[in-house]
């Protein structure tokens, strides 16, 4: 835990956790909640948490996409996909976030 905060690509990653699952919260749990039970009070916290954790994950893609050298058509695109896919930003961390946090700590 420790080593995602030391660099940009680690927050990278800790910010799409938060994200990610605050978006299987908001999709699978609280509009549930709203519409069939109608208990909207997980939703309306959820919303505005959820549309932060978005901005900032897209607002952090970019820079670590300009601070790593990402082609766009080839990595960052696919990284700034993946917030909009539930289980997207799980499924990113694994294939593209993790190397290049790896690549990141031994300084290349």
């Amino acid at each position: 835990m420790k080593t995602l905060l030391k660099t940009q690509v680690g927050r990278l990653r800790l910010i799409g956790y938060l994200e990610g699952a605050s978006l299987l919260i908001l999709v699978f749990i609280a509009v549930p909640l709203k519409y069939w039970a109608d208990v909207p009070e997980l939703s309306r916290m959820m919303e505005p948490t959820h549309g932060a954790l978005f901005l900032l994950f897209v607002f952090n893609t970019l820079s670590v996409g300009i601070e790593q050298k990402w082609k766009f058509s080839e990595t960052t695109w696919k990284v700034l996909l993946a917030c909009l896919v539930p289980f997207g930003t799980f499924y990113i961390d694994r294939k593209v976030l993790r190397y290049a946090h790896a690549r990141c700590e031994d300084g290349k």
